[in-house]
């Protein structure tokens, strides 16, 4: 069985051959100087990276010794290691928090993100570290996300409440979180239907999930996760600014990384947006799902060890030579 980390860098490979490929184009036997620099900020912007995140890891290069060679194993480490500054700050890790019973978690999406596989992946990992797990399944415009969170919840062993076809989503949210409270659940998640986010009417019902959730369980939901299909690429960013508006969106699941070369927007979102990414997927499996980290993120997106990376340094010789002119 291969490991995670292994996952990630087969599970990324598409984005970082998008990354590294132009990297070997602009630094191939090329000095560091203005022109590079602005083809490396147009490499990151095309992968997905955001014109800000660009800006500002451009911006660091500028400050290195220009007109002098550097390689392109020196360039990937650089970034490697600009980036994993940007991100960590973002770092959130999932976490079911102690005196919060039952603990809710709301899923939220587009159509087609992976919601519903996410819930049931989490709601097995949760029930596994022993925790009491229930799911309720609010998207009551489609059957078949009904039936599937069904078959997740028989698989991991764990109680779906469902209504009938087509219900008021809010009111079935009200009857499974009280059923939750008297069976003394630890973690309840609720599905929500797939909406647009340039769908007002089902944003509105959004809103009165959550409304009519907080006279069960007045602080709920204590984690709002929206799933985000990688492969959407910039039009993430403009899926959580709306969401945002509507519910309050406390970490993001970036599914499908390992079907595009688009993974650069799990980077754009936290840097611009500042919200967090808590989840990544890179398969099918369940253990195709685990919880973001920026090093093992950069490390795969680049190819390189963040362990084996320090601060880019001239020479030895022209160390001395800046010294003595200073």
């Amino acid at each position: 069985m291969i490991s995670w980390l292994e996952k990630l860098g087969l599970g990324l490979k598409k984005s970082s051959q998008k990354i590294g490929g132009g990297i070997s184009g602009i630094f191939t036997k090329r000095k560091l100087d203005a022109e590079t620099l602005e083809e490396l900020e147009e490499l990151l912007i095309a992968s997905d990276m955001g014109v800000r995140t660009a800006a500002a890891i451009v911006g660091e290069f500028s400050k290195m010794r220009q007109d002098k060679e550097i390689s392109e194993q020196e360039i990937r480490e650089k970034l490697a290691a600009e980036l994993e500054k940007l991100l960590r700050p973002c770092e959130r890790k999932f976490a079911v928090a102690e005196g919060k019973k039952p603990f809710v978690i709301l899923m939220a999406g587009v159509n087609g993100a992976g919601k519903t596989t996410t819930i049931g992946k989490l709601a097995t990992k949760l029930k596994a570290q022993g925790l009491q797990v229930s799911l309720i399944a609010a998207d009551t415009f489609r059957a078949a996300a009904v039936e599937q969170l069904k078959v997740w919840g028989t698989r991991s062993e764990v109680r779906v409440f469902a209504g009938e076809n087509g219900c008021d989503s809010a009111g079935l949210c009200f009857d499974g979180l009280k059923e939750a409270v008297t069976k003394g659940d630890d973690v309840v998640f609720v599905d929500t239907a797939g909406r647009l986010q340039n769908k007002s009417g089902l944003m509105d019902e959004l809103r009165k999930i959550v409304r009519v959730m907080q006279k069960v369980v007045p602080d709920a939901p204590h984690e709002t996760l929206l799933t985000l299909d990688a492969t959407t690429g910039q039009n993430a960013l403009s899926q959580v600014e709306v969401f945002k508006q509507c519910v309050p969106v406390s970490g993001l699941v970036v599914t499908k990384l390992d079907g595009t070369a688009k993974g650069g927007i799990a980077v754009a979102i936290q840097s611009e947006l500042k919200v967090p990414v808590k989840y990544i997927g890179v398969g099918e499996t369940i253990e195709d799902l685990q919880k973001f980290n920026s090093e093992e993120f950069v490390n795969a997106l680049f190819d390189v060890n963040m362990e084996d990376i320090g601060e880019l340094h001239l020479p030895e010789d022209e160390q001395q030579t800046d010294t003595q002119e200073e």
